[in-house]
C-alpha cells in the first residue's frame, strides 16, 4: 500500500532574538516553504506571497509530516491563514521522539546517525540568504531539509526505529517509533 503524505518545512525572515524570543515565534515571518507530496512524488517551493497554496496543499493531505512542526512551523504559518493548522492530520517527528526520550534531538543528528547524511545548512544561513536575495541557496536548503525529513520518516515507518548519537557523540542510540 502506498503511503500518502506531505512533508513540509518553512524558513523565516527573522530570528528569535529579533522578535523578542520564542514566545513571539508567530512574528518571525515566512521567507520560503517547501513541501514534498508522496501522491505524485513532487516537491514544490512557496515564497511568502504563495503561502495560501501551501496551506491548501497541507489541508488536502491525508497526513502532514514535519519536524518541530507543531510548535514551530505551525506557529510561524498560522498568521497567514484563518484555518486552524492544528486540525491537520499531522505527525511531528520531533514531538514523537520527545515524548519517548524526554529531550529533543536535532534533525541533523537523527539524519546523520540514521541515514548517514547531514543537513546542508542551518536556519540562520536561511535568514542570511533571504536577506541577501539568494533565492537559489534558500530554495535548495529548504527542499534539502524536506527531503531529509521525508527520508527519515520513511526509514522510521519501514524499520520501526531511528537512531542518534549520545551527547558525547560516542554511542549510537536507537529510538523505537511507530510512524507506520
Amino acid at each position: 500500500m502506498k503511503r500518502e503524505f506531505v512533508v513540509f518545512d518553512l524558513e523565516t525572515q527573522r530570528t528569535f532574538d529579533e522578535v523578542g524570543g520564542y514566545a513571539n515565534t508567530a512574528k518571525m515571518g515566512i521567507s520560503i516553504g517547501a513541501a514534498y507530496d508522496s501522491r505524485d512524488d513532487s516537491i514544490q517551493v512557496f515564497r511568502e506571497q504563495q503561502i495560501d497554496a501551501l496551506v491548501e496543499l497541507l489541508f488536502s493531505a491525508p497526513l502532514v509530516v514535519g519536524f518541530n512542526s507543531f510548535k514551530f512551523d505551525y506557529t510561524v504559518l498560522q498568521p497567514y491563514t484563518d484555518r486552524r493548522l492544528h486540525d491537520l492530520s499531522g505527525l511531528d517527528m520531533l514531538d514523537s521522539i520527545y515524548r519517548i526520550l524526554g529531550f529533543r534531538v536535532s534533525l541533523d543528528h537523527l539524519a546523520a546517525a540514521t541515514l548517514g547524511r547531514k543537513k546542508t545548512g542551518h536556519g540562520l544561513d536561511a535568514i542570511r540568504w533571504f536577506r541577501s536575495g539568494d533565492w537559489q541557496k534558500l530554495e535548495k536548503y529548504c527542499t534539502d531539509d524536506v527531503l531529509v525529513t521525508r527520508d527519515l520518516y520513511l526509514f522510521g515507518c519501514e524499520n520501526g526505529y531511528v537512531e542518534f548519537y549520545d551527547r558525547r557523540n560516542r554511542r549510537m542510540r536507537r529510538i523505537e517509533v511507530n510512524w507506520a
